[in-house]
């Protein structure tokens, strides 16, 4: 997708912070981060959200926790960390590339907010 932000980091079109790669994953620093350790797991492959993501790909689906399970471990947080998927404007998805959220060095409430 030409105008999908989350597609240009994939190609290397726009900078972002790297931290993880599979052949089906990047992973990438939030630039609004609301945590120590926030980072962006998206599909290399565009799908609208998580919901698209699964019935298209289940594989890359899964892929993406793995990923994220990596990215927490190696950021020291093998153990306690929270992945946040958002599907739709009204449930806070503003780029509209599935990503799962990777949150951990402080502690996270529930609720989230």
């Amino acid at each position: 997708m030409d105008d999908c932000l989350f597609c240009g980091i994939v190609a290397g079109a726009v900078p972002a912070e790297l931290v993880h790669e599979t052949e089906r994953t990047v992973a990438f620093r939030d630039i609004d981060p609301q945590a120590p350790t926030h980072v962006l797991v998206v599909p290399r492959d565009h799908h609208v959200n998580a919901v698209e993501l699964a019935a298209a790909d289940p594989a890359t689906s899964a892929e993406l926790v793995t990923a994220a399970a990596a990215v927490a471990a190696a950021e020291g947080h093998p153990d306690d960390y929270r992945l946040v998927l958002n599907t739709g404007p009204g449930a806070g998805q503003t780029v509209f590339h599935t990503h799962l959220h990777v949150l951990a060095g402080r502690p996270l409430t529930w609720p989230p907010g």
